[in-house]
């Protein structure tokens, strides 16, 4: 038996803020049983669900020294969908109503976290051949690992992954707080280790003492080793390019099911959406207070308004993709520009255009299963799942050619009849324009094709079977 232990600051059912918080949920459920013992280790939240928290077991707790200041460390276990989980507990750092807050508050907490998931190995006798970490939140474990816990033979030999969700947030700080929070010499502290800019950066050190380092789309580990989207580290990018790998993040299709996905009013599938979809469609319409057309081209978008997913170029042409013969319906949360943006645009055409600027997971279903297509203009997408679940909808994505969106979506040919959806290259409002004009006019003047489309979307594979492979390849090269 191989051990394997994720580390992470979120995972599903547990606490949520993004789609790490899906992976670590989901990715450990499909890696292969007889051989590796996958087991999850998190932050013991106090914002935690009661009900989740009730069907915790303490397990013992110690005292942990972080640099001058000794520190509680309680540890809970409990199962889940068959993997066990331990929780890291310690109130005065994982209290308040979100997982994350301050980052100067958030640099020390997940310091303790990282020395406190070591701490804890021998105390609940288990012991990884692998830790796999993930994000910033993490990137101290490799690092503490290299330092002062070598001198106890029961960490000899572990080796670490270190997994970028998203290289935009790098958690850092001040060098000298770093310092002495972290405790770790001024070794550590040099331009090709934890140093960044006169500051430290978590990422940074899990990224050069990792053993490996891997990212969530084949086209993103690329295009971080280039200025652009390197932020700031595309030269350390490349100099670990001989252990660097993406890997697409794959989807649970248990929960993302049309077929049987108990929140979408009409459940479908691959043989009978023709018929069946639409009333998904028709349904949401009623709901949202738009125009009951079963004819109308709805297009979906669900996600954080913000510039990165490209919502600078829907604000350009915004006019003309609510065209008359268009319905647009937008869910989420994020920059109060673009939140109002969209409530103008709702107010001004009601019968085509719906704001709903909150979140909600049954919504999100119900636009996925409604929506004839999806838009997904994104500056960059480290991997992105929104166009895995519009394709297992049947919801036809148009994206840019960036990241996991390039890897997972085919452009659509018609001289080959071939292709999952529509992309477009340039980072440009007008070219955007085009793509969906263009997946207009298929929707409207070829409809076997725009079946086709579908019939293809929903037979690809982007289950967790696929990305569970590739790691456990991974684990087994290590």
């Amino acid at each position: 038996m191989k051990n394997i232990l994720f580390a992470a600051s979120e995972g599903v059912p547990f606490i949520k803020t993004g789609g790490l918080a899906d992976v670590i949920g989901s990715l450990p459920k499909y890696l292969n049983k007889d051989e590796f013992d996958v087991r999850v280790i998190l932050p013991k939240y106090t914002c935690i669900k009661e009900e989740l928290k009730s069907g915790m077991k303490y397990v013992t707790h110690f005292y942990m020294d972080l640099n001058w200041r000794r520190q509680y460390v309680g540890i809970f276990e409990s199962e889940y969908e068959g993997i066990k989980y331990y929780f890291i507990d310690n109130e005065f750092y994982f209290q308040g109503f979100a997982p994350y807050g301050n980052i100067y508050e958030d640099i020390e907490k997940f310091a303790f976290f990282c020395r406190a998931v070591l701490s804890a190995l021998p105390v609940i006798g288990f012991k990884p051949q692998i830790i796999h970490c993930h994000d910033w939140q993490t990137g101290l474990i490799p690092v503490f690992l290299h330092d002062n816990f070598q001198s106890n033979e029961f960490y000899w030999g572990m080796k670490t992954i270190m997994t970028i969700h998203n290289l935009k947030f790098q958690g850092i700080w001040d060098k000298k707080v770093v310092k002495e929070i972290t405790g770790l010499s001024d070794y550590y502290f040099t331009p090709d280790k934890l140093e960044y800019k006169g500051d430290a950066n978590y990422l940074k050190g899990g990224i050069v003492y990792a053993d490996y380092v891997t990212t969530v789309s084949t086209t993103y580990a690329e295009e971080i080793k280039m200025p652009f989207y390197g932020e700031g580290l595309d030269g350390l990018m490349r100099a670990r390019s001989n252990c660097l790998c993406g890997i697409v993040n794959g989807l649970d299709y248990d929960d993302y099911n049309p077929d049987t996905d108990p929140l979408i009013v009409n459940n479908f599938n691959v043989m009978n959406y023709r018929v069946e979809k639409v009333k998904n469609k028709i349904a949401l319409q009623k709901e949202l207070g738009l125009e009951e057309n079963p004819d109308k081209f709805m297009i979906g978008i669900c996600s954080r308004l913000t510039d990165q997913k490209g919502l600078d170029l829907v604000d350009y042409v915004i006019e003309e993709i609510c065209a008359e013969d268009t319905q647009f319906v937008v869910l989420g949360t994020g920059d109060p520009k673009y939140e109002n943006l969209f409530r103008h645009f709702a107010w001004k055409y009601p019968d085509r255009v719906s704001a709903n600027i909150y979140y909600s997971n049954e919504r999100s279903h119900r636009i996925y299963a409604s929506a004839d297509a999806y838009l997904m203009p994104s500056l960059f997408e480290p991997c992105g799942l929104s166009q895995l679940m519009s394709l297992r909808y049947g919801t036809v994505p148009i994206v840019r050619e960036t990241g996991g969106l390039k890897d997972t979506v085919i452009p659509y040919n018609e001289y080959e009849n071939s292709g999952t959806g529509f992309s477009f290259c340039n980072y440009n409002a007008h070219e955007m324009l085009a793509t969906i004009r263009y997946a207009k006019s298929v929707y409207y003047g070829k409809k076997r094709e725009w079946h086709k489309l579908i019939d293809r979307g929903m037979q690809t594979d982007f289950s967790w079977n696929n990305s569970a492979k590739q790691y456990e390849e991974l684990y087994r090269r290590l």
